[in-house]
């Protein structure tokens, strides 16, 4: 089986600051490539920045200048949000942000987490520093990424075979499947696995997902544009498991589209359908 995955929504920019592209130039690849769609999910994390103020994250908040469709593809506004806490929390919630980038005061209280995201198509959360989850009990860890899923910006859990964070597959799945929203298959995690750690963790949550019919992303989690679209460590799991195509859901830009909605995240439809945006 050879599956066609025309969309990336993991991928970062030089916002990132440890990638090395710009939105501009990972547009440039997807179109060499075909692609239908580009989601762009820099980092939203304290891994950026030693002081966590909303100037530092103002790349995110004027997103709203990108096209929908640029050069035939069209491109979506993420963030890859870190999760926190064993309760399911996520980067900024807990810091207050008062101010705009220019100092002038909101007219109503709000996180950082909320100030960022609030423009955003969708994020996906990942746990990058698991330190807070060791000696935790599943019962904990599951309950964190059960509750990451509630959150209702959060349409993908990130990399969850490389987090190195055990938890209980099939309760995290079968909320992921209630709510419609994605367990992502992670290239990079393939990419680095010398070992085969992630590859074994990746491909159990795979079949598992299979198993259970719940809806996969497959993902570069690129860091430069040569890498944004590509996947054929993700590919060749997934066909040595025979995952089902249509579990795949960004085979197409409107599986993806339609997930999107589905899941209550946000309704993009109408880009499904490029003819008015091409003509």
């Amino acid at each position: 089986m050879s599956y066609r995955i025309a969309c990336d929504v993991h991928t970062h920019t030089v916002f990132t600051r440890h990638a090395y592209s710009t939105v501009g130039e990972n547009i440039a690849a997807c179109r060499a490539l075909d692609m239908e769609l580009l989601g762009s999910a820099d980092h939203f994390s304290s891994m950026l920045f030693p002081d966590q103020h909303l100037r530092n994250f103002q790349y995110f908040l004027n997103q709203s200048c990108w096209p929908r469709v640029w050069d035939g593809v069209v491109l979506l506004r993420g963030a890859e949000t870190d999760i926190v806490t064993l309760d399911g929390g996520l980067f900024g919630q807990d810091i207050d942000c008062p101010e705009t980038i220019v100092g002038r005061a909101y007219s109503s209280d709000g996180s950082l987490f909320d100030r960022v995201t609030d423009g955003l198509d969708y994020v996906i959360a990942s746990v990058h520093n698991g330190d807070f989850t060791k000696g935790a009990p599943i019962a904990r860890t599951t309950n964190m990424y059960v509750q990451a899923l509630e959150n209702p910006k959060v349409f993908i859990l990130g990399h969850t075979g490389r987090s190195g964070v055990p938890f209980d597959i099939d309760e995290v799945l079968t909320v992921a499947k209630e709510k419609g929203k994605l367990i992502e298959i992670n290239e990079h995690s393939l990419e680095i696995d010398t070992r085969g750690w992630f590859h074994s963790v990746c491909s159990r949550i795979a079949q598992r997902c299979a198993e259970m019919g719940v809806g996969i992303v497959v993902s570069s989690d690129a860091h430069i544009a040569p890498s944004v679209g590509r996947f054929p460590h993700a590919q060749s799991m997934l066909e040595g498991i025979g995952f089902p195509e249509e579990l795949i859901m960004n085979r197409d830009r409107r599986s993806l589209l339609e997930a999107l909605d589905a899941a209550g995240i946000c309704d993009l439809t109408d880009l499904a359908d490029l003819a008015e945006y091409e003509a």
